[in-house]
């Protein structure tokens, strides 16, 4: 019996996991051909709803109400995400389509949501939990959401992340003109010296340095994926003026973040059996070396040797390290209510010193108790097992190959977030959400290809039929 080749199928595995059926996998000639997939019609979310997305991630970024105030009043995030919500809600109740997408990582961070509701009668202040959830929290969680049900082909995917990666440009400027003009924060330590941050989002150096570490490997995939000169001139701009930002802010957090992204990114590049870039990496991270601003090295030996901190911020964090475990062995289900770690750990030191733990874990074990901890850890485990079965499953075939280093970078991303929360009190702030929802985009932007390449499959099976 004749029998025709058909093209991979991308159906969900037993575990969730996305599986491609054996490219020998055959039909009978006598079977109908499979009805060619309408790769239009496979591609949810309104154009002009993406657009305002598009628009709110670079307001999120350079936030240009701090240089033109009259934007203030215009309120431009608010409008923009307002905008992207409504125009999404209209498109996917027009096309009878599900407005919120079941997928685990949703799931995931509902059930996380729910669990931060009902810890609020028990909270150490409700009110001022309730202010963290409406001024913060919801905004992250609905960034994620949009880019889940909005990024959701190949296309949109490199412009959304060509959105996310010029924006490292201007941050990035900005720290090396901060520390040229010699415009540093008062330590009220002599020899200690910290740039200005950006705004915003970036508003000190320490998230500066954040914001640059979680775009690096996005320009580094662009640099990858890049067909043009001028593209990959770009990318190239986002890493030769992100590294050297990151190392001027002089951010302890921000180093082994780098430190560990670089290490990342030399990994997947020798798993891809591209030595030659591998080594170039090594060679310029060598070479650099030399270049580093005075006290840069003396500013990175008190992450091993705390007491030599002058600014005591070591120390300190150190010993709140130590108070956020009391909190949580005296509130381990239900918490202090979210954003009211600085209350409880006023209560520990026996001082009024109003500082967060500088650690999103222990922020959401404090705040949340254990549940909530688990739930996170949950949600950040959903989104990387979700881009490693993408790299996977791309992995080898040509028609796939941005995508399996799409993937590869947001696995980079992820990662780097996971250091650096160690260190950070970011836990209801945008940067894990954004990530996240890159991570879930590469998985919409890879079942779309698969679905484009499968009508491609089946009206090529359909013209060679007699």
């Amino acid at each position: 019996m004749t029998s025709i080749p058909q093209f991979p199928d991308a159906a969900p595995s037993p575990r969730g996991a996305i599986a491609l059926t054996p490219a020998s996998a055959t039909i009978d000639w006598w079977r109908p051909a499979p009805r060619p997939i309408d790769a239009a019609a496979s591609e949810p979310g309104n154009r002009a709803a993406f657009g305002c997305l598009m628009a709110f991630t670079v307001i999120l970024l350079l936030a240009p109400q701090s240089f033109l105030p009259v934007l203030k009043t215009v309120r431009i995030a608010l409008v923009t995400a307002s905008a992207a919500i409504v125009l999404h809600v209209l498109d996917a109740t027009a096309r009878r389509r599900p407005v919120v997408p079941a997928t685990p990582e949703i799931a995931l961070t509902f059930a996380l949501l729910f669990w931060t509701m009902f810890t609020l009668p028990f909270s150490y202040w409700p009110g001022g939990s309730i202010a963290v959830i409406s001024d913060q929290y919801i905004k992250a969680i609905v960034f994620f959401w949009l880019i889940g049900v909005l990024v959701t082909t190949r296309v949109r995917l490199q412009a959304f992340a060509w959105a996310l990666a010029v924006c490292a440009v201007p941050l990035a400027t900005m720290a090396v003109y901060h520390y040229a003009s010699g415009d540093f924060l008062r330590t009220g330590v002599a020899g200690v010296k910290r740039i200005s941050g950006y705004y915003g989002l970036s508003g000190n150096p320490n998230d500066l340095a954040l914001t640059l570490n979680l775009l690096i490997p996005i320009g580094g995939v662009l640099l990858l994926t890049s067909r043009s000169l001028v593209g990959r001139a770009a990318a190239a701009s986002v890493l030769l003026c992100g590294i050297p930002a990151v190392i001027l802010t002089f951010s302890r957090a921000g180093f082994i973040t780098l430190g560990a992204t670089l290490l990342l990114s030399l990994y997947f590049i020798a798993k891809r059996r591209s030595p030659a870039v591998a080594a170039a990496l090594v060679v310029v991270a060598l070479a650099a070396a030399p270049l580093l601003p005075t006290g840069y090295v003396d500013r990175l030996t008190t992450i091993a040797n705390i007491e030599a901190d002058p600014t005591g911020s070591a120390q300190g964090r150190w010993d709140d390290f130590r108070n956020a475990a009391t909190v949580i062995a005296a509130n381990p289900i239900l918490g202090v209510g979210v954003g009211q770690d600085i209350l409880a750990l006023n209560q520990v030191r026996g001082r009024l010193t109003w500082r967060s733990v500088h650690n999103a874990y222990l922020e959401y074990a404090v705040d949340l108790g254990l549940p909530g901890i688990t739930l996170f850890l949950l949600l950040l485990g959903a989104t990387l097992r979700t881009v490693r079965r993408v790299e996977r499953e791309s992995a080898g075939d040509p028609a796939l190959r941005d995508l399996a280093i799409f993937a590869s970078g947001a696995q980079i991303a992820l990662a780097a977030f996971a250091i650096a929360a160690v260190f950070h009190p970011i836990a209801y702030q945008f940067y894990f959400f954004c990530v996240a929802g890159l991570a879930v985009a590469v998985r919409n932007a890879y079942r779309s290809e698969i679905r484009v390449l499968q009508a491609g499959a089946a009206r090529a099976d359909a013209a060679r039929r007699p």
